[in-house]
């Protein structure tokens, strides 16, 4: 199948996932993301330019988007990406492959992710953060929730980690179908899944809530969060940059959530709060 290549360069880059969420809407399947943007793919036959050009993301003021577009010819898609998929490794205390690479010893937890061009495999800088502070805590019969879960990999690492119970949520169908799959593979199967947002936090307590999204998504849902999150329970959140950092601990602190400490890589952010 012939696909287009569209190359996008996003300011301010903290709008990345918004863009991605519109086009992801128009049709767009996979996305790579890069520093300031990243390459989207829709099939050719799916693609009209028409119409994508007078999509709402291009009239918002607030968000400049510079693109280029290129036809891509038939090729494996699947071997092309597995190409260019390395093996992650977190200190050494996770190693996060693909089903195609072999294990490797010496580390505290492996967690395989089948990447299908997605995110949440532990190479952006966020999900990297997010399991880096993760890691530092003991975990273990905690209750935890997955805000934005994506490919599962931080629900299976907490899974991995002895917390229990743990439900993971997210607003994307391909992503709840993904989150089911790798559950599977790493037999991580008391994980519950749901289809949706934030408005499910209803009638429930967490003693961790993890939430790696985006900036505006998070500054939206923090109430909801602190709602559900049990007196000196964790609130790790990523997804923004360092410089949204301060408006990210403004909001937070209107719920009684202390901020403790942040992490960055690559000018990304993740921040730990408390509950008071």
């Amino acid at each position: 199948m012939t696909y287009i290549e569209l190359t996008c360069d996003i300011f301010p880059p903290r709008n990345i996932e918004i863009v991605m969420a519109a086009l992801s809407d128009f049709g767009f399947e996979s996305f790579v993301e890069r520093a300031n943007g990243f390459e989207a793919y829709i099939p050719e036959k799916d693609f009209n330019e028409t119409f994508f050009s007078m999509l709402d993301i291009f009239k918002n003021a607030e968000i400049h988007i510079n693109y280029s577009i290129k036809v891509i010819p038939d090729q494996n898609w699947n071997a092309l990406w597995e190409s260019n998929f390395e093996a992650v490794e977190i200190d050494k205390l996770l190693y996060i492959r693909a089903p195609f690479h072999p294990a490797k010893e010496g580390f505290l937890h492996e967690i395989i992710i089948e990447p299908k061009m997605s995110f949440g495999t532990g190479h952006h800088e966020t999900t990297h953060l997010m399991a880096k502070l993760l890691l530092e805590h003991t975990i273990n019969d905690l209750s935890l929730l997955d805000m934005g879960c994506g490919t599962a990999i931080l629900a299976i690492l907490a899974h991995k980690m002895g917390a229990k119970p743990i439900l993971a949520i997210d607003n994307d169908e391909w992503a709840y179908n993904n989150s089911l799959e790798n559950i599977k593979k790493n037999d991580a199967d008391a994980i519950k899944v749901l289809l949706g947002d934030a408005s499910l936090l209803t009638n429930q307590a967490f003693d961790i809530i993890l939430a790696n999204i985006n900036r505006n998504i998070l500054l939206n849902d923090i109430p909801a969060y602190a709602s559900v999150l049990k007196t000196k329970g964790l609130l790790l959140l990523s997804g923004f940059y360092e410089s949204d950092l301060p408006a990210i601990k403004q909001k937070a602190a209107q719920f009684e959530l202390h901020f403790e400490r942040y992490l960055v890589r690559n000018e990304w952010c993740a921040a730990l709060f408390v509950q008071q």
